[in-house]
């Protein structure tokens, strides 16, 4: 049987060699100044295409060149002599081509300079941090595989399975197996990660129309300011305590899990979306406790982030229900159709929990709360406790009604309340994340 050289045969992925001839167009400083551009871009309240970046990017370049000398601006790429802007950070895993264009890789990228930026403010060394070098997955790593995502870890690739992918794609096409073989990045596979958990927190974040307001002469609005402060506290999180799990859920009429890395794209509802821009604080308990319960950390924690009490709670019963139209005869019960699900689930990357309660029962009154939500609201909340779980709340508004509310509220279930306005909001989940759940730790273990 003819015997290969094995001594002479190299393994190595064609668009990786393509990616590194091609490093040389942007330098660190240029890519993270375009990433700071798409950052600010992803969170506006209507964020560009994927389509719209390149001439986001080419206007951004062209700026910088302006400002930079001939010397600086031979790292810029220009659309005269190289490749789009937005290929070159596609292939490097930065972008992907989808309507949440952040990467793993791009967004652990900005949010590692917003952290930076809020650390050297907040002056880190007094906390003692000790920072890992694991960031964006698991502690413990698992034996299964799932495709590789560009942006990812390589220490994680699994690399028996990915030849053997490259080999059986070779195979199917026909194509002969010479060394060295072309690998292919769809080929790559990695081991899939889960964490060993310490503390558990569930970030719920209000998404009601009136957070897209702006009380502050920045001009950011609650909204920005809640998903910048979010975007850091997550980066925060898997850089300097990848045992701990952080859960950020987004609530108005009703609830949903938000994938992390969808937070820069999040968006309120307003009037167009029927009803679901009310403010249920019972849906974001709900859900949080259910995602709680899910894990064995034993400190468990909700934090709220509001601007308007609640004006919504579930109507789990016909007896509930009946309770309520027996003192107003013409209140408003709503449950949401489906093409209204699938609009959410397609222009906003949203699974509105409907197993949370059949209706919703709406009642706005100006500066109050209802007498029924707010019972169905205190219940839920104290269903969590009774799990163990703490409940605190950010309230973001000048509402000297809704601080009231919010602090009677916290009273009842022994929590604390933070009012604040949007400027600070990344400062104080920051602060509040390393003094209040790193202390309890401290004590506990």
């Amino acid at each position: 049987m003819l015997q290969h050289n094995l001594k002479k045969f190299v393994y190595q992925s064609s668009t990786e060699e393509k990616q590194n001839q091609e490093s040389k167009d942007l330098d660190q400083q240029t890519i993270d100044r375009l990433l700071q551009s798409l950052a600010n871009q992803s969170m506006r309240e209507k964020a560009p295409s994927f389509e719209e970046l390149e001439s986001i990017l080419q206007g951004e370049s062209d700026a910088s060149n302006t400002e930079q000398t001939q010397t600086e601006s031979d790292h810029t790429p220009k659309s005269d002599d190289t490749k789009p802007i937005t290929k070159y950070l596609l292939e490097h895993g930065y972008l992907k081509d989808e309507k949440n264009w952040f990467t793993k890789k791009g967004f652990f990228a900005i949010g590692n300079q917003i952290l930076k930026d809020l650390l050297a403010e907040l002056k880190t060394g007094d906390f003692g941090l000790h920072e890992t070098k694991s960031v964006g997955t698991g502690t413990t790593i698992l034996d299964t595989t799932k495709k590789f995502e560009l942006g990812g870890e390589l220490k994680l690739l699994n690399v028996s399975a990915s030849i053997l992918n490259t080999i059986q794609r070779l195979s199917k096409q026909g194509r002969p197996l010479d060394f060295p073989l072309d690998l292919d990045v769809d080929d790559f596979e990695e081991f899939e990660t889960t964490e060993d958990v310490r503390a558990a927190i569930v970030y719920c974040i209000d998404l009601s129309s009136t957070m897209k307001s702006s009380l502050t002469s920045s001009g950011m609005s609650r909204i920005e300011a809640a998903k910048r402060a979010l975007w850091s506290l997550y980066v925060l999180n898997n850089r300097f305590f990848p045992n701990d799990s952080i859960k950020i859920i987004g609530f108005a009429s009703m609830a949903s899990i938000i994938n992390p890395f969808d937070v820069p794209f999040l968006k309120t509802y307003d009037a167009n979306d029927e009803f679901l821009h009310y403010t249920n604080y019972q849906a974001a308990f709900r859900l949080a406790k259910k995602l709680l319960q899910k894990t064995n950390a034993k400190n468990k924690r909700i934090v709220m982030i509001t601007d308007g009490q609640p004006s919504a709670c579930f109507v789990d019963t016909d007896s509930q229900k009946e309770a309520i139209l027996s003192e107003k005869p013409y209140s408003n019960f709503y449950v949401p159709n489906e093409s209204l699900l699938s609009k959410i689930r397609s222009e906003r990357n949203l699974n509105i929990d409907q197993s949370q309660g059949v209706q919703v029962y709406l009642c706005y009154r100006y500066k109050k709360v209802d007498a029924k939500v707010d019972e169905r609201t205190l219940a839920e909340a104290k269903k969590c406790l009774r799990e163990n779980i703490q409940i605190d709340s950010i309230v973001v508004s000048e509402e000297s009604e809704l601080l009231e509310y919010v602090q009677q509220m916290e009273k009842v279930l022994q929590g604390k309340t933070y009012h604040i306005n949007q400027n600070n909001m990344d400062k104080v989940l920051v602060i509040d994340y390393l003094y209040n759940t790193k202390k309890i730790l401290g004590s506990k273990n």
